[in-house]
């Protein structure tokens, strides 16, 4: 007899699910680098350019394509293909792709737990931008220690799945949208009111056309629709699976609307944090995917004495 399929409990935890999936390392890592790289103001508005001619329509077929089948991306096509045709051959794929895409994901993450572990200890208290920079690079040459973090995501991940949809996956995520709004609005605060931080404002919240012809039109609008693609975590079947959970009596423009949203809020706010704090320390702000591991908020507190709070710690709550 069939196991029956288990239901999300309310919409709120389906809105918090999908954005979930779509909000993490997209967003709060690779945005922030990528935005950097490409001059900053004017290549966010290429970004939100592709989200709104790219992200959206294919998320709202994603989203149609789960709602029809309710099935998961490796049987929706088998599911849903005429006879004759042959759309049931992307189902292995793209259950391929996504076991390639999680060992970026368990290895970045691995990163950000190793981050938090060593500023629970304090072993990064006492550094400089600079000497947090060469930790960052010490960690890429310890295979082992990277191995190790990347099992303890992977278990991680896998615990909260084994839980179930409801109890597990849907109640979890809820607390942690939340905590993650609530730690971003507040860096965001932190980070804007640092000594020097309003040119990182600027950059990143002005747009500058030279800068972006520097690094290369052309390689700027291919990075933003790559990235537009990246951070909704679309073309790989994971909206398809939230799409089979959307009731009939929901729009799928409006449902993917909210998570777009949701999505590019947390992507801008990220930016935010990162840009003021790099030229407040004096960090680039293209210095790559290692920025966000660079990056450090300090503040004094009365005295010589020094606060100081890593990105990454914070950075643990993203839902990947």
């Amino acid at each position: 007899m069939p196991q029956e399929r288990e239901l999300l409990r309310s919409r709120i935890g389906f809105i918090f699910l999908s954005a979930g999936c779509a909000i993490g390392l997209g967003n709060v890592w690779r945005f922030p680098f990528i935005t950097g790289k490409f001059g900053g103001a004017a290549f966010v508005l290429l970004y939100i350019l592709f989200l709104l001619i790219f992200g959206l329509p294919i998320m709202v077929m994603e989203f149609s394509v789960g709602r029809a089948s309710k099935q998961n991306v490796g049987l929706a096509f088998k599911t849903l293909e005429p006879k004759g045709t042959f759309w049931h051959r992307y189902g292995p794929i793209a259950i391929g792709g996504n076991y390639v895409l999680m060992m970026f994901y368990t290895t970045v993450s691995g990163w950000i737990f190793a981050y938090f572990a060593a500023m629970a200890k304090g072993d990064l208290s006492s550094l400089n931008p600079e000497q947090v920079g060469a930790y960052f690079g010490n960690l890429l040459n310890s295979p082992l220690t990277m191995t190790f973090w990347m099992v303890i995501a992977t278990v991680l991940g896998l615990g909260i799945c084994a839980l179930g949809l409801q109890r597990g996956v849907e109640n979890i995520t809820k607390y942690m949208m939340s905590a993650l709004l609530a730690v971003m609005l507040i860096l965001v605060i932190k980070s804007a009111t640092l000594p020097g931080a309003s040119e990182g404002l600027k950059f990143y919240l002005l747009p500058n056309f030279s800068r972006l012809a520097e690094s290369g039109v052309w390689n700027a609008i291919y990075a933003a629709m790559g990235q537009a693609f990246f951070t909704l975590s679309i073309g790989i079947g994971s909206m398809a699976i939230f799409g089979s959970y959307i009731g009939k009596e929901r729009r799928l423009t409006g449902e993917s609307i909210n998570v777009v949203a949701l999505d590019t809020f947390v992507a801008l706010m990220s930016g935010l944090i990162i840009f003021p704090a790099s030229f407040a320390f004096n960090v680039a702000p293209d210095a790559g995917p290692s920025l966000i591991f660079i990056n450090r908020l300090l503040h004094r507190v009365g005295g010589n004495s020094k606060i100081s709070v890593n990105l990454s710690i914070y950075l643990c709550i993203s839902v990947e």
